[in-house]
């Protein structure tokens, strides 16, 4: 493969192996809305607390999440600075959507049909 102008940075993998779970995503989805402790957000899901305590460690991994200890407590907060990598590299094909979209459109106006 030719030289690509996509830099590629360590913790990416770890990234999206993160974000490839419909779970973990869920998870950082509810965290837009601020810090929870474990607790909290594990009644939003179906499955066992231990098993958000693993989703929650695989973000943690990425990167894609922060811990903060308050007290006893653990609140968990997310962190959007490793999806501007995301995005980067999905810019790339957002340009190449575009593009095609405008052709479709191009093409629907020749032929005539309705939007």
């Amino acid at each position: 493969m030719r030289n690509l102008d996509v830099s590629y940075h360590p913790g990416d993998r770890d990234v999206f192996q993160a974000l490839a779970d419909p779970t973990r995503r869920a998870i950082l989805s509810l965290l837009r809305q601020g810090s929870q402790p474990v607790g909290s957000i594990a009644r939003d899901f179906p499955i066992s607390r231990p098993a958000i305590s693993k989703h929650l460690r695989i973000l943690r991994e990425a990167e894609l999440v922060t811990e903060i200890k308050v007290g006893r407590n653990r609140l968990y907060e997310l962190n959007a600075e490793p999806l501007k990598n995301v995005d980067d590299w999905l810019a790339h094909y957002r340009h190449i959507w575009q593009h095609q979209l405008r052709n479709l459109k191009r093409l629907s106006k020749k032929k005539g049909w309705k939007h």
